[in-house]
């Protein structure tokens, strides 16, 4: 196995937050992400963030204001980036990159089976493969008390790989979470890209459907979502009551509290990311 390299390491709140960078199997690249460690010698518990469409692992490290409370929960945080990068992927229109919504930073966390996607973007096992191991094996983590969260596109990653992966994760939490690719026109592109035109297939990287389908039903004591009121993908793209019908049918409890005057932005974030660490913090701390 590769090892990790620090490209950087920072003081932080009595923590270190380390930049990283490690070779994937998975994706067949390069690959980074963001470690902070609280105070102390640990192994620690820690959550893992995925960030949204058009985001690096740097988003979440500079904008969110989440390690004055970690460190005080004594919990660590793992933020990768969003997907495989640099100009030698294979395929023009993964190098070329014209979309924002498509390709390099929006990967949606599935592994693609459609050219040229399928050589390198495959980010659901580079999550719960790759990067675990490696950051695992770097630092003083434990693997036995893992949560996941995330934020719209990666709220949609963090949902669907925790009802995937129970075993893996104890804890699961997002913000503007996209529920239902199936219902929506960034899944519409995303997964017809990625996946193929049978949404049956879809259905596999759908928190809604997931649900439908029983997939990780009440593995999970709680599963909380923050959704600003004033968020301008709310309606279209987001549409988190179709995830909390779905729950409410199948008995799975999730708590979602809608936020008036909250946008999609980072400010929305900082501002309620105490309340998510502290969720993730009663369940694996």
């Amino acid at each position: 196995m590769s090892s990790v390299e620090v490209l950087a390491q920072h003081r932080v709140h009595g923590g270190e937050l380390r930049y990283c960078r490690h070779a994937s199997a998975a994706t067949g690249t390069a690959m980074r992400f963001t470690a902070f460690l609280p105070p102390g010698e640990g192994p620690h518990p820690y959550v893992v963030w995925l960030s949204g469409l058009t985001c690096t692992e740097d988003n979440f490290t500079v904008k969110a204001g989440a390690y004055a409370r970690a460190a005080e929960l004594g919990l660590a945080v793992v933020a990768p980036d969003t997907s495989p990068r640099g100009p030698d992927l294979q395929g023009s229109a993964v190098a070329d990159d014209a979309a924002y919504d498509l390709g390099q930073g929006a990967s949606f966390y599935v592994d693609a089976t459609q050219a040229p996607w399928t050589p390198h973007f495959r980010m659901y096992s580079y999550v719960v493969g790759d990067l675990l191991a490696a950051a695992e094996r770097a630092f003083p983590l434990d693997g036995a008390r893992r949560g996941i969260f995330g934020h719209s596109m990666g709220g949609h990653g963090a949902l669907t790989i925790a009802l995937k992966n129970p075993d893996l994760f104890k804890s699961v939490s997002a913000f503007a979470p996209i529920v239902s690719p199936l219902n929506c026109p960034w899944g519409h592109k995303a997964l017809s890209a990625y996946l193929g035109p049978d949404r049956a297939a879809w259905r596999a990287y759908d928190a809604t459907a997931l649900i439908e389908d029983g997939v990780g039903l009440n593995r999970f004591d709680d599963i909380l979502i923050d959704q600003g009121e004033a968020d301008s993908f709310l309606e279209g793209q987001l549409k988190p009551h179709l995830f909390a019908a779905a729950c409410e049918k199948a008995g799975q409890k999730v708590g979602l509290r809608m936020r008036p005057g909250y946008d999609h932005s980072y400010f929305f974030i900082s501002t309620f990311i105490g309340d998510h660490l502290a969720f993730h913090a009663e369940r694996l701390c």
